[in-house]
């Protein structure tokens, strides 16, 4: 009972750091080293398991997410990422605004992250909104909703790439089962949720955003989707080399480049060839960009650093092993047990990533005593790490003020919108789990 006092305390002590806004990287690394002392570890092993859990945490990530966040910013200054979202508004058209979005916000979700999609396509909404003369929420909700579902269930996001690596999850079969999760999850929670909210007005509707690029020349359609989209081809490539090709010169091949490195680093170099030499933009900008790009992240690698730190001190302490027992003590499978402890860690926690981490290292032992597929798992404890999203989430925040919603409207509708994407993602890796 003793370890479990000393994990709510834990939490508890994350809570309070974070409601009195200490950085999660630093608060992380108090509670990590506070708990594994009251653990009852030696402070030399200790000191051992956080060198071993930045290590292990970083080593299969840091060029993951700093190439992820270069191409991301390749689209978004070379006009990329907008003409992407325009070609796919002219195609639908406003008969099917709502699809348009949600598509839209599902392919530039896949290589950039949530806040930048986010920034990208919010000009993009108040421009619909302004030109059809449709309720805000009712466009504004399947892009955020498809940006979202994006962000927790597909690689090579942070969360989904950190998970699959703490799991040791194929991340190419996390991707695929992670789409097929996305797509129903995504359609509910975003044109279906947005339907019922077209009541909800916006006080102030900041439709002046809808003014900025607007003389922009923007790159052709074709090779913007094509290179926002390379990562996810090339990992595809590697999943059909694994499972279907014989041994030979073109599985390697396909395993190389399917490789998540691989495909980034192919698509960065793309994307630097395409939008920076062939429309002869200075190297010196384009390398700006690669820097603004990495900078714009290290906060997001330190936290990631420091949760990995966090799990890997309940790993070695035994509270991980302790905490699983319960799994079987209430009968309860493993995958729902995951969704479970990260939905709470979420609520209380506010941050996805956080969330996340923090889980890992709690279920983690759970892989060794259970059948389970472990791409599974990083799903399950990637639709957990959305659940429910309130006043301490950043996420919250930039939606309710970015589209001038009081707090009412934003639970009602961000909240919501969260709440089911992670039910419904719970719900389809329960689904696959009976299928694979």
């Amino acid at each position: 009972m003793s370890t479990i006092i000393i994990i709510l305390f834990a939490i508890a002590l994350q809570v309070f750091l974070t409601i009195k806004k200490v950085s999660p990287f630093l608060s992380l690394l108090m509670v990590a080293i506070i708990s594994g002392l009251c653990l009852g570890m030696p402070p030399q092993q200790l000191v051992q398991s956080i060198e071993k859990g930045v290590g292990s945490t970083l080593g299969g990530l840091v060029l993951v997410i700093c190439l992820g966040a270069v191409l991301g910013k390749i689209l978004e200054e070379s006009g990329a990422a907008e003409k992407i979202a325009v070609t796919l508004i002219k195609t639908f058209g406003e008969k099917n605004i709502q699809w348009a979005v949600l598509l839209t916000g599902f392919l530039i979700g896949i290589p950039l992250y949530y806040n930048a999609g986010f920034i990208i396509l919010i000009p993009l909404v108040f421009m619909l909104v302004r030109k059809t003369g449709l309720p805000l929420l009712y466009i504004a909700v399947p892009m955020a909703a498809s940006l979202s579902t994006t962000h927790c269930f597909l690689p090579p996001h942070p969360g989904p790439v950190v998970l699959a690596n703490a799991f040791n999850a194929n991340i190419g079969k996390t991707l695929l089962y992670g789409i097929c999760i996305a797509i129903p999850a995504v359609i509910i929670a975003g044109p279906l949720l947005a339907k019922g909210l077209k009541k909800i007005t916006s006080t102030n509707p900041n439709l002046f955003f809808a003014e900025e690029n607007k003389n922009k020349l923007l790159p052709q359609a074709l090779p913007s989707f094509l290179i926002a989209l390379t990562p996810v081809l090339l990992i595809t490539l590697s999943v059909i080399g694994e499972n279907f090709l014989p041994e030979g010169l073109l599985k390697t091949i396909f395993l190389f480049i399917g490789n998540t490195t691989i495909s980034l680093l192919l698509s960065v170099v793309i994307a630097f060839v395409y939008f920076g030499q062939m429309k002869k933009i200075p190297m010196e900008t384009q390398m700006k960009w690669l820097s603004n790009a990495i900078s714009g992240i290290a906060v997001i690698l330190l936290i990631i650093t420091a949760g990995g730190v966090f799990k890997q001190v309940l790993t070695d302490s035994g509270t991980g092993a302790y905490i699983s027992s319960f799994s079987s003590k209430w009968h309860m499978p493993p995958l729902i047990f995951a969704w479970v402890v990260t939905a709470l860690l979420r609520v209380m926690l506010g941050s996805a990533t956080v969330a996340g981490l923090t889980a890992s290292g709690v279920v983690l032992p759970l892989m060794a005593g259970h059948n389970v597929s472990p791409e599974l798992m990083v799903l399950a404890v990637g639709s957990g790490s959305v659940f429910g999203s309130h006043i301490n989430d950043s996420g919250f925040w930039m939606f309710k003020e970015f589209f001038q919603l009081t707090l009412k409207q934003t639970f009602l509708s961000w909240t919501v919108m969260e709440t089911i994407i992670s039910i419904v993602g719970l719900i389809g890796v329960l689904i696959l789990n009976l299928i694979i």
